[in-house]
């Protein structure tokens, strides 16, 4: 039997001209996203610096469609649901053998 880990990484830029801004609009981003679908998300890159950011989510379960879809779903929302600008992004998928554990 197999688990699947599903990694989504994405630089996001933003009009914002301070942190403070940039935060208003990347954090609360993130906790709707983490709200809607069930994914673990952090800011990753870039904190201090006002133009952009890298941000990442994973998924984990036991059906890689089911991970794959729920990952590309969720970075679809993320992008139509914050004030900044997906710039580039990155998809993973990783299975991982439970023989061990069985």
């Amino acid at each position: 039997m197999k688990a699947y880990l599903g990694l989504y990484t994405a630089r996001l830029e933003t009009p914002a001209r301070s942190l403070k801004e940039k935060r208003a609009l990347i954090k609360p981003a993130l906790e709707r996203l983490k709200a809607r679908f069930p994914v673990s998300a952090a800011r990753l890159y870039g904190l201090d610096a006002w133009g952009f950011e890298v941000v990442g989510f994973s998924v984990l379960g036991n059906d890689p469609a089911w991970v794959e879809a729920t990952l590309r779903e969720a970075a679809r929302f993320l992008a139509q649901n914050g004030g900044f600008r997906v710039a580039l992004e990155e998809y993973r998928l990783e299975a991982f053998e439970l023989d061990g554990l069985l």
